[in-house]
């Protein structure tokens, strides 16, 4: 995800030096925000639910440089525990999105499953409810795994239970459960399409890339129906499916830089091991959602409740066309890397590390995934951000 201005996916800030000047004594502050947030909120438990850090035997005492003394770096840990909360925000709307387009089944519980919905998205691949399926276990166990190994090493594991506080959707087929995240009020950002599709710029250069359904990038759109009245008109349902199908890469995308930018901040090989272990995954994912929006039938559909307006084009065909919107490039091109004084090479793309946790929490806030959380959340997903973005490879 983008972190220059940490405005969006697609503009990092440059790479910091590894071999970073300031001592250790340096980046260890007295009192760290989210050493002060683990006291509130523990000091608040009654009030507030359970604790944000599910090991809370340790909320009065400062952090060291190593965390509880099981071997891992203070910055590796905060490095695993946003992945974490990553991992756990993608697993909740995976879920929602499973209970009414996917297969809820023993492996992947809750839903019934919503039959139009599912018919929709089958309009753009017949397997699409076996995709999403297997991406929402694939985000069951990285959730699982990551806070586990935390476990494992006597370090802070992470809950974001008590934040799981917003209505999902009502339509057939939906668990009624308590949602973390929003699928029914996204604006998304649609120009990994052409940043992944062209050879002359990259993000971590600079550069910027246009949209490739810009309607979606301004306005409210709901991926998922609402109620059943969002089933009514097939042309608006199908919108709603297309949405959701771009959603999907918008969201991959976000995770196929994220655990590379975050590895080249991590001090224990075996952390190394872990994100680079992750990573790949969510690249596979992106491109088989990048395959799958190709598919998205033009059209044009005006949401009944919010008067929102989504048009979806032919991306092959003018004003669009062309390398940088053609639907079956689906492989990364070769683009300039490290210094535009070297050839071009074929890599994922942004990959710079400064400000990267801070970026995809403002990331998926600008997508609007999480309309209707309250200022806690925010508070706490800063902090853990700020706590990732300070790791230093090498620093304990």
């Amino acid at each position: 995800m983008k972190k220059e201005d940490r405005s969006s996916s697609t503009s990092p800030q440059p790479t910091p030096e590894s071999g970073d000047s300031k001592n250790e004594n340096q980046q260890v502050k007295p009192l760290r925000r989210r050493s002060f947030l683990k006291r509130i909120s523990a000091a608040s438990a009654a009030t507030m639910g359970a604790g944000l850090l599910a090991n809370s035997s340790s909320v009065f005492a400062q952090e060291g440089p190593e965390e509880h003394s099981g071997r891992l770096t203070r910055g590796d840990a905060a490095l695993l525990r946003f992945a974490a909360a990553a991992e756990i925000i993608e697993t909740d709307f995976w879920v929602q999105y499973n209970e009414l387009g996917g297969i809820p089944d023993a492996e992947v519980p809750g839903g019934s499953g919503n039959a139009p919905y599912t018919a929709a998205l089958a309009v753009l691949d017949e397997d699409m409810a076996q995709y999403i399926h297997d991406n929402t276990d694939d985000e069951f166990t990285h959730q699982n795994f990551l806070n586990a190994y935390l476990a494992s090493k006597r370090a802070d594991t992470l809950s974001l239970e008590q934040f799981r506080t917003l209505p999902g959707s009502s339509a057939t087929g939906s668990s009624g459960k308590l949602r973390l995240t929003n699928l029914t009020q996204l604006t998304l950002d649609t120009s990994w399409w052409t940043r992944y599709r062209s050879s002359t710029k990259n993000p971590d250069l600079g550069d910027t890339f246009p949209q490739a359904i810009p309607t979606l990038a301004v306005g409210q759109h709901t991926a998922i129906p609402r109620t059943d009245d969002d089933l009514a008109d097939p042309n608006f349902l199908q919108a709603i499916a297309n949405t959701a199908t771009f959603h999907f890469p918008t969201i991959e995308q976000g995770g196929n830089s994220l655990y590379p930018s975050m590895a080249q901040r991590a001090t224990h090989v075996e952390v190394l091991r872990i994100l680079i272990s992750i990573g790949p995954t969510e690249t596979m994912h992106f491109q088989t959602w990048s395959d799958k929006a190709g598919n998205a039938p033009a059209l044009t559909a005006v949401d009944p409740v919010t008067g929102v307006s989504v048009t979806f084009p032919d991306l092959n065909s003018p004003p669009f066309g062309g390398e940088d919107f053609q639907t079956n490039l689906i492989m990364p091109e070769p683009c300039p890397f490290l210094s535009r004084k070297l050839p071009v090479v074929s890599i994922i793309r942004p990959t710079a590390t400064k400000g990267i946790a801070m970026g995809v929490v403002k990331f998926l806030t600008d997508m609007g995934l999480f309309r209707g959380q309250s200022p806690q959340f925010f508070a706490f997903m800063r902090d853990l951000a700020e706590d990732a973005d300070e790791a230093r490879r090498g620093i304990r």
